[in-house]
């Protein structure tokens, strides 16, 4: 399925130049910035800077996402399996383990993580075509294994930094409510809401410095209702094989 002048890597014309434009106006900032960071993670643990790890991108493609190493090296991925799969299928909030407590988590990787400043890097897979800035989270290959077929339509837009789940609650919605937020984005992205979804990303991104203060208030909280900028329903067609 594609919209306007969309490529067969999934993103339309207006979608790559915002891309692009927005980046290089970042970019002064951006690199101050990733640099402090770079510091931060050589003086409070051993081992790369840069942590890569196998995501699912558009149509289910298969990338190499790159982030900022917040955990230390060798660390168990099975604790977070097991969260995930209970947050699947379950109606609690999409609470991190972060906020529960990770002795994973290296010093200050909880900041970097709340800020997302982490996921700095992950500009290098918006300017290879693998990410756009404004998107479905890319998502790790054993969750998209578990999708039932309608969920797998999130897949029909290219994954993202932000995205309309992320200025819709995140953390204070289920993941059914995720899965619905980002198929209502593919189905609907266009200029304007992209750059809706940018403005609101840094109050967004507030919240979650605040949630990471009061880690007990957030358990406490029970899953919001969602109202989408435009309504949606989930079907049972896939749009990719």
């Amino acid at each position: 399925m594609k919209t306007g002048n969309e490529n067969n890597s999934g993103l339309p014309g207006w979608k790559r130049a915002l891309d692009i434009g927005v980046i290089l106006l970042a970019l002064p900032m951006v690199l101050p910035v990733a640099l402090i960071v770079v510091a931060v993670i050589r003086a409070t643990s051993s081992g790369p800077i840069l942590f890569q790890q196998e995501r699912v991108g558009y149509r289910g493609r298969r990338f190499m996402c790159f982030k900022f190493r917040t955990m230390h090296c060798g660390s168990d991925t099975c604790p977070h399996q097991g969260h995930l799969k209970h947050l699947m299928k379950s109606d609690a909030p999409m609470i991190k383990m972060d906020l529960r407590g990770d002795s994973r988590i290296i010093p200050l990787g909880r900041l970097l993580r709340a800020s997302g400043l982490d996921e700095l890097p992950q500009l290098l897979n918006v300017l290879a075509g693998d990410m756009s800035l404004v998107g479905p989270r890319p998502c790790l290959p054993y969750e998209a294994e578990q999708y039932q077929p309608w969920q797998l339509e999130r897949f029909a837009a290219v994954p993202g930094l932000t995205g309309l789940w992320q200025v819709s609650g995140k953390n204070r919605t289920t993941f059914m409510q995720m899965v619905e937020l980002d198929i209502q984005y593919a189905k609907t992205k266009n200029l304007w809401l992209d750059m809706k979804i940018m403005i609101l990303t840094p109050q967004a991104l507030v919240v979650q410095l605040f949630d990471l203060r009061q880690p007990r208030k957030l358990r406490r909280a029970q899953s919001t209702t969602v109202t989408p900028v435009f309504p949606v329903r989930a079907t049972n067609d896939t749009i990719f094989q």
